[in-house]
């Protein structure tokens, strides 16, 4: 062989576990069509479970010392109770993950140059500006690829794909992709200038017809998101997008949204559906998937770093204790990989419900729960799915009796 393993997809993923089999021995060729990483308005926020799973991979100080930034406290607003409630009621993050003082942000295009550069440290042959024609599985996996113009095929013990949602390893190896139907529209953007936003605090918040989130970044740069209706697909449209988008974030309910609406943007706004999409099985012969390859959840509680980290600690705990990789068994990942969606999709439902629909009867089931939840905390369990991981929590947490319990439909 060529190489021990070849991985298609130069990203978050695809570079965390180049560098990390590196790292192990094994002999690793990574493949990135990219020549500069861009900014996708994704990617950013790792929940402090997803922090664990980096410093299992021994990854943590590399992102630290590139510039990634805790946050540390959450508060959550809403047109029913004044910012002086919500204020009133922060919640720590530093609970949920022991030794994690809270979510981890770090800016994309910089996250993946960062583990793309430690890949190349650790001896990965990583190659940028790659076109992969083709892919084979089975016994002796192959890659076909054109760079600079020359068309190469190599062959490797083991393929990985971690070559994103429209991937061309998961559609070659016949991997099925199921998805739901989209839930609602979302869009990002990053701005800076607001160093009067406490970069230690997370924000969420719904008013009216719109639901924003605010992520610190550090240094006066916030990722701001913002949740919508999907019959008004084209809101935030064209050359005055980026301005509507802003003014979106000046709410009543959250005064201080003011220094957001006043930032400078700095990167680009992008609008899409969202929704949930995962396979059965993200392994094939020869072939294994991760990160959205493999399906992702809805954006909408930003775990696709935490899903992400995860596939690459357990695939390549799977690869370093089996020296014969044609007898490594995924379907341990497998298995794991399809409860852990399962229930943060469930969980994904419950809060595009509550903070992505709007209108009356939204207002009234966000402020049932927030009575009732002052009396019975378990209505509020799928926060800790979001930010302790949904192992943690028991199986009837993530069954239709309790989202009807959430909902006030029971």
């Amino acid at each position: 062989m060529d190489y021990d393993l070849i991985v298609v997809g130069g990203g978050i993923g695809g570079s965390a576990l180049s560098a990390v089999m590196a790292q192990a021995g094994a002999k690793v060729l990574l493949l990135e069509a990219s020549e500069v990483y861009e900014d996708k308005v994704r990617g950013e926020w790792i929940a402090p479970w997803g922090v664990a799973e980096v410093k299992r991979l021994g990854l943590y100080d590399l992102l630290v010392s590139a510039g990634g930034h805790h946050i540390e406290t959450h508060i959550s607003y809403d047109e029913n109770r004044t910012p002086e409630a919500a204020r009133a009621t922060p919640a720590p993050l530093g609970i949920f993950a022991p030794g994690v003082p809270g979510p981890l942000c770090i800016g994309h295009p910089h996250h993946c140059q960062t583990l793309f550069d430690e890949a190349v440290r650790r001896g990965v042959d990583a190659r940028r500006g790659v076109q992969v024609m083709s892919v084979a599985g089975g016994a002796g996996p192959t890659v076909t690829f054109r760079q600079d113009g020359q068309e190469n095929t190599v062959t490797a013990r083991l393929l990985a794909g971690a070559d994103g949602r429209a991937s061309l390893v998961r559609e070659t190896l016949g991997i099925p992709l199921h998805q739901d139907s989209p839930h609602h529209m979302f869009a990002g953007l990053l701005v800076e200038g607001a160093p009067d936003w406490d970069e230690k605090v997370q924000a969420i918040g719904v008013e009216g017809d719109f639901s924003f989130l605010a992520f610190p970044q550090g240094s006066g740069r916030v990722r701001l998101y913002g949740s919508y209706a999907l019959d008004q697909r084209r809101r935030f449209a064209g050359p005055e997008g980026a301005k509507a988008f802003l003014e979106a974030f000046r709410m009543e309910c959250s005064p201080d949204n003011i220094h957001l609406a006043d930032a400078t943007p700095i990167g680009p706004l992008l609008s899409y559906f969202n929704n949930d999409a995962w396979t059965d099985a993200p392994f094939a012969p020869g072939a294994v998937l991760v990160g959205d390859a493999g399906g992702w959840n809805d954006p909408i509680i930003g775990l696709g770093l935490s899903i992400t980290y995860r596939d690459v600690r357990i695939v390549t705990d799977i690869l370093k204790g089996e020296a014969d990789w044609a007898k490594a068994d995924f379907t341990p990942y497998a298995q794991e990989r399809a409860e852990r969606l399962r229930r943060l999709r469930f969980t994904a439902s419950i809060v595009s419900t509550l903070e992505a629909e709007f209108g009356e009867a939204a207002r009234a089931r966000r402020d049932s729960l927030h009575e009732r939840a002052s009396q019975d905390a378990s209505l509020r369990a799928h926060t800790f799915a979001v930010m302790a991981g949904p192992e943690v929590l028991p199986p009837e947490i993530f069954t239709p009796e309790h989202r009807a319990r959430v909902l006030g439909e029971a």
